[in-house]
């Protein structure tokens, strides 16, 4: 009985699970802020919404490098490393949350918002997040995935209640400052539990060599987490920009139902990227390890399009409302292009933990033409997923042809 418990519940499979009701928890946050809110006032409602997501990809930067590490160092080297991290990610942190409460006017301006106060507030969220993601770094890279899900869950779960709340008991407030206070209490709260090694310590400064080593994969993880961002989120900015209130709350809607398939890839790259730096470490082949997940991935994103395909009303009646049912059309399309960028987002992530250069590169060139596709093509909001589409077929099929094209350069060396 001990060893099918052991099976069952591994602490993989703990994180996966949890995962899942976070992303779950997220996705009702979502819906119910666009339910409450109605397409237009949701508008605004999502730029904050965007601004998180791009926030977390800019801290997983530091997640990344410090969960790579935590694999990497050990002992005296690894507090030196710690310092090193903390220190970097609270200046960054600092930096970043200055300049968006120093421009939140122009900030208002550029995305048409009803106020600035909700730009400040994110800003001063801004530093939180980064102390978070190095704790978050230092569970995952030493495999600790329950307290890893842990710091999920209580971010989510007081996002959720402690929002929902505020928009129910100040109604006649503005809601995009609501939301904004939302966000700032919820990142104290995923703060917990705080590691131990979360602290400066007296162990001295890392040395030149190692400092360099961590300068060049957290340059690279910088890099692709732009990339990211680009890819992610740019879609929601510009359809801001160039259309109305009206249909920018539309689309933002139509991107949320349709990024559950990005957030189903992104746990298993939380799981990905330690155990294949490990393998590396003890010199044992990881192939296996990049073709499990990219095959998890596929067979859950092929669920998400066929079902958006043949239940496109019903299933935006019934996560956001009628309301919103003009958007049901494109909903599978939306559901394609993430699912493609899903896929290939893992092999990038394998390649990067692998401190390999030329998919990131590929990434980011695919996600500036994505930017340039839509600054060109968006008469109607189905040109722009169209456009959307065709980037993100063309950046798989170079990633596969870079992987399979490097499998067999390895295995010509390992023959000779």
């Amino acid at each position: 009985m001990k060893i099918f418990k052991h099976q069952l519940l591994t602490p993989e499979r703990v994180f996966m699970l949890s995962a899942i009701i976070v992303n779950a928890g997220n996705y009702l946050y979502n819906l119910l802020v666009g339910r409450i809110l109605g397409p237009t006032k949701f508008a605004d409602a999502a730029i904050l919404i965007t601004f998180l997501l791009v926030l977390s990809f800019i801290a997983m930067t530091f997640q990344l490098v410090t969960a790579k590490y935590t694999v990497l160092f050990e002992n005296t080297v690894f507090n030196r490393f710690m310092n090193f991290i903390l220190k970097r990610s609270v200046f960054f942190g600092v930096l970043v949350g200055v300049l968006i409460i120093v421009f939140s006017s122009q900030l208002q301006s550029i995305f048409n918002t009803e106020n600035r106060l909700m730009f400040v507030i994110f800003g001063i969220s801004v530093p939180i997040y980064f102390l978070m993601s190095v704790n978050r770094g230092v569970f995952q890279g030493g495999k600790d995935f329950l307290k890893l899900a842990t710091t999920y869950q209580t971010e989510m779960i007081s996002r959720l209640t402690i929002t929902l709340l505020l928009l129910l008991l100040f109604v006649s407030s503005e809601s995009s400052i609501l939301i904004s206070l939302g966000i700032l209490i919820s990142l104290i709260f995923g703060l917990f539990p705080l590691s131990k090694n979360v602290r400066f310590n007296k162990e001295g400064i890392l040395s030149v060599e190692n400092k360099s080593l961590v300068h060049k994969f957290l340059l690279l993880t910088a890099f692709y987490e732009c990339t990211q961002i680009i890819i992610n989120n740019s879609d929601i900015l510009l359809v801001k920009h160039y259309f109305d209130n009206y249909n920018a709350g539309l689309y933002a809607s139509l991107a949320l139902i349709g990024r559950v398939v990005y957030f189903v890839a992104w746990m298993f790259v939380m799981l990905l990227l330690p155990a294949v730096v490990s393998k590396q470490k003890d010199g044992i082949p990881h192939r296996n390890v990049l073709l499990k997940y990219v095959g998890y991935v596929t067979i859950l994103s092929a669920c998400i399009v066929f079902v958006t395909y043949l239940f496109p009303e019903f299933v935006v009646t019934i996560l956001f409302g009628k309301e919103y049912i003009e958007i049901a059309p494109l909903l599978w399309q939306y559901a394609l292009a993430t699912s493609i960028f899903a896929v290939s987002n893992v092999f990038a992530y394998y390649f990067l933990s692998l401190d390999q250069y030329v998919p990131v590169v590929i990434t980011g060139v695919l996600g500036i033409t994505q930017v340039v596709l839509i600054i060109f093509f968006h008469t109607s909001l189905k040109e722009i997923v169209t456009v959307q589409i065709i980037a993100m077929v063309i950046l798989l099929i170079v990633q596969l042809l870079f992987f399979y094209g490097n499998s067999a350069v390895s295995s010509k060396k390992q023959n000779t």
